[in-house]
């Protein structure tokens, strides 16, 4: 029979989850965006087209000068080539600053799937607290079919009261209907922990009881933790980058056009021109823009350490709750082996008097429902004590 483990579906969540398809999107957008970047430091050219008609031109107030006096329509066409040629490491910078981004998206996402794991735990115990009431369930049915063999051979021989066969018999038709509950409710789980893990999962299927130990210490290694720092550094990678947006920005250009006039403005005709040079783009004031935006980015990171430590004050504060919790459960635990004990005894004893006619199959129902009972809430505190150590782990990050 198909059997899942904890740790299966904690692997189907991190593989299968929708969320997991982001990754690969952060991805190619990364990828993108830094293709535009270093796109910047290949040669840009631009063309641009005019056709003008002005009131006035320019003359030569000389007379008999044989220059003709320039055209009121004028037109011009050009391609002009720039190379970025220093920028004082602006691009590599902004580059680092994308690639911070990128491990910051992707973390959070890792954040975000490590959240879920307390929704599986939540329905990979209920589902298994199900399988331990079924196999309780068995053995109640298995009792009652033989005690009725039992009750049937005693009513026949004058010693039991008649019909008391009957009474046994309405108490296995109500374990059929638990049985049933049982099945819709698990069916009704497994149903919504498929759709968690991204993994079909059979009405059938065995959960495993798994192994739990837990290390009660101070030390949290939660995705969380690493976001944090990510993010911090992101802020860093943004700042190098604030630092170098003032730099100097030094540009080699070419231009080459046709046009009336070109370059020799005393030239009436079209003629090709072109020019070459270097070109110095320096943003010397900007009123303290940059520096304001420096000074953000630094309440940025006193609010992600403000963050961190709520986040690690409320994660201790759940870890102390929890170590508290198991402690209660364990206590439960103990007394509840006590009490089954006491209970089995009891019930042996009305097993006795129950062939000798000495009590009613009511009565002997009444103290198998008690161990019934007792033998639950025993399988009951054993699941709550598992989930409470899944939890505590994904709380510590173990």
């Amino acid at each position: 029979q198909e059997q899942l483990s904890l740790n299966q579906c904690y692997q189907w969540l991190d593989k299968n989850y929708p969320m997991v398809k982001q990754r690969e999107l952060f991805e190619k957008q990364n990828s993108i965006d830094s293709q535009i970047i270093t796109n910047k430091t290949l040669p840009q050219l631009n063309l641009e087209a005019q056709a003008t008609y002005q009131s006035e031109v320019t003359q030569v107030p000389i007379p008999n000068t044989g220059i003709d006096p320039l055209n009121k329509d004028q037109y011009r066409a050009t391609a002009t080539l720039n190379q970025l040629i220093y920028n004082d490491g602006f691009i590599n910078a902004s580059l680092e600053a994308k690639s911070a981004h990128l491990k910051t998206q992707k973390k959070q996402i890792e954040v975000n799937l490590y959240a879920l794991k307390k929704e599986v735990n939540q329905l990979y115990f209920s589902i298994l607290l199900l399988q331990e009431k079924k196999a309780l369930l068995n053995a109640k049915k298995d009792q009652l079919n033989s005690r009725i063999s039992e009750v049937k051979s005693g009513i026949e021989y004058g010693v039991i009261l008649p019909a008391s066969d009957k009474v046994l018999e309405a108490e296995l038709i109500k374990i059929q209907q638990q049985f049933d509950e049982i099945g819709f409710n698990k069916k009704s789980m497994l149903n919504t922990l498929s759709s968690l893990i991204g993994f079909d999962l059979n009405d059938d299927i065995i959960l495993e009881n798994p192994h739990l130990e837990v290390a009660i210490s101070n030390q949290i290694n939660r995705p969380e933790i690493d976001l944090f720092n990510l993010k911090k550094e992101e802020i860093q990678a943004n700042e190098q980058l604030l630092s170098k947006q003032k730099a100097p920005k030094l540009f080699g250009f070419a231009t080459g056009g046709y046009g009336n006039p070109g370059l020799n403005m005393l030239d009436n005709s079209f003629t090709g021109f072109y020019t070459v040079g270097l070109k110095l783009n320096w943003n010397v004031f900007d009123w303290n823009s940059n520096k304001k935006e420096r000074q953000s980015l630094s309440i940025n990171k006193d609010i992600i350490d403000n963050e961190t430590e709520i986040f690690n004050l409320n994660t201790n504060m759940e870890l102390r709750q929890q170590e508290l919790e198991m402690k209660k459960i364990e206590t439960f635990i103990a007394s509840d082996s006590n009490i089954i004990a006491l209970r089995k005894d009891v019930l042996q004893s009305a097993e006795s008097q129950l062939k000798n006619g000495v009590i009613t199959s009511s009565a002997y129902i009444t103290e198998l429902t008690h161990l019934f009972e007792d033998e639950n809430n025993l399988k009951t505190h054993i699941i709550q004590l598992l989930l409470v150590k899944a939890n505590y782990n994904i709380n510590k990050g173990q």
